[in-house]
């Protein structure tokens, strides 16, 4: 199972990757490998605000749907329009072209909360 070490991960199975201004998020590629083939994907709107732990979406495959869970407090500035019409980018790069969400943080300290590769390697 593919793990990148440059990024950091919720217990929910997204992963978060740091950049100077913002946070982009997704589903790792275990998670996508559970779900099986995405067929959809819910996106919060840009401006929406949320808290840690909030549902900001959902992602659908054949079988089943699942909530998206946000990673920090923060704004949403940004989604991945190519996901929205090809939802199985997901699958197919999770962890490039597979994106979801770009996130404004609202306090750096809640990074400390999120877990390291091996600590999901853990998890999973």
């Amino acid at each position: 199972m593919n793990v990148p070490k440059n990024l950091l991960y919720t217990p929910d199975h997204e992963w978060v990757r740091v950049s100077d201004d913002f946070i982009e998020v997704g589903i790792t590629e275990y998670a996508q490998s559970e779900l099986g083939d995405i067929v959809f994907v819910e996106f919060p709107q840009v401006g929406d605000e949320y808290k840690k732990g909030d549902v900001f979406g959902t992602i659908e495959a054949v079988k089943t749907v699942a909530d998206l869970y946000m990673p920090v407090t923060g704004e949403i500035i940004g989604i991945n329009d190519e996901v929205e019409s090809e939802p199985e980018n997901v699958n197919n790069d999770p962890y490039s072209n597979g994106w979801l969400i770009k996130i404004k943080i609202s306090s750096q300290d809640e990074l400390s909360d999120l877990l390291i590769s091996s600590e999901y390697e853990g998890v999973i």
